[in-house]
């Protein structure tokens, strides 16, 4: 029965690490990890799916390995954020404190990633 639930929990994760690639405020690592957590624990043929995923196993793998994000993937994720947030601080409010917020957690998140460690190479 556990292992039935940890497949489960870790393909939901996998699935909001998905929506996470194309939504900015969701992040896809983590969930990503965490689906990794699961089927370590429950499923090694899809742990070793998962790590060898052709768009989702560089995002474990960079983590796990500390060499950092790739830049292409860190110009791609700013890139993505921006246009998000700024799209929804035109089109979907039009209060100012929601703007705020935005653009608080767009400077925040974008602090992180110029923060993070550069791998050099491509994703």
């Amino acid at each position: 029965m556990k292992k039935h639930i940890y497949i489960a929990l870790a393909s939901i994760f996998i699935g909001f690490g998905v929506i996470g690639i194309f939504l900015p405020l969701l992040p896809t690592t983590p969930f990503l990890l965490m689906a990794a957590y699961f089927y370590m624990n429950s499923s090694y043929k899809r742990l070793r799916w998962l790590l060898n995923n052709k768009h989702l196993g560089p995002y474990i793998r960079s983590y796990l390995s500390k060499e950092g994000i790739p830049l292409r993937l860190k110009i791609r994720t700013i890139t993505l954020l921006w246009f998000t947030l700024g799209a929804t601080i035109i089109f979907a409010t039009e209060k100012l404190l929601i703007r705020l917020i935005l653009v608080a957690i767009g400077i925040g998140v974008t602090i992180h990633l110029l923060i993070k460690k550069t791998k050099h190479g491509s994703i």
